[in-house]
């Protein structure tokens, strides 16, 4: 076993290297199962949010705004389950693997990512319901052009939304390119 001041122990577990941090011993094979499952849970769960700009768009009528809203409805679930996910596993890579948490680009990553919940649950998801509300109470007719105010209300989430997947790419950055000082 090999020790010193921050890198803790070298191991060599059923013939794969492992190095760890923390001095907890993982095959390399299970750190590179966490890695795929990180990378494509993060891909799959945050990916779709970025298709919610064209379901935002200006120009639609009654009908296609309606139905844009059940499918951005549908479009969340990526990002609560599989974006929880990409959270954990990620987490569980720095504690485990051999990044462990002393690197900035990390506590960068977690920053960025609490930002981007704090947008989307403090300003994105109150306005959208309150959009989709206004939509699903009107009788308006399907082929009926949106009127300003809903036109504005529409316009005011996808700001919002531009925001988190701006978020959102700057995360995918930090994780790809891991900036040192």
């Amino acid at each position: 076993m090999l020790r010193s001041s921050w890198v803790a122990d070298t191991q060599i577990m059923e013939g794969a290297y492992c190095m760890s941090i923390n001095g907890y011993g993982v095959p390399e094979e299970w750190l590179n199962i966490l890695v795929f499952i990180h990378v494509v849970a993060a891909i799959v769960g945050i990916g779709p949010t970025y298709f919610g700009h064209v379901l935002l768009r200006q120009g639609q009528t009654w009908g296609q705004l309606k139905s844009s809203l059940v499918y951005t409805k549908t479009l969340e679930k990526f990002p609560k389950i599989l974006g929880s996910l990409a959270v954990l596993s990620g987490l569980l890579l720095a504690w485990l693997g051999d990044y462990g948490f002393d690197q900035l680009w990390i506590y960068g990553a977690i920053a960025i990512y609490v930002i981007i919940q704090i947008v989307v649950i403090g300003f994105m998801a109150p306005a959208g319901q309150k959009l989709a509300d206004t939509v699903f109470a009107s009788a308006e007719p399907a082929d009926r052009p949106v009127p300003h105010d809903i036109a504005a209300r529409l316009s005011k989430v996808n700001k919002i939304n531009w925001i988190a997947t701006t978020l959102g790419i700057v995360l995918f950055l930090l994780m790809f390119f891991k900036p040192t000082l």
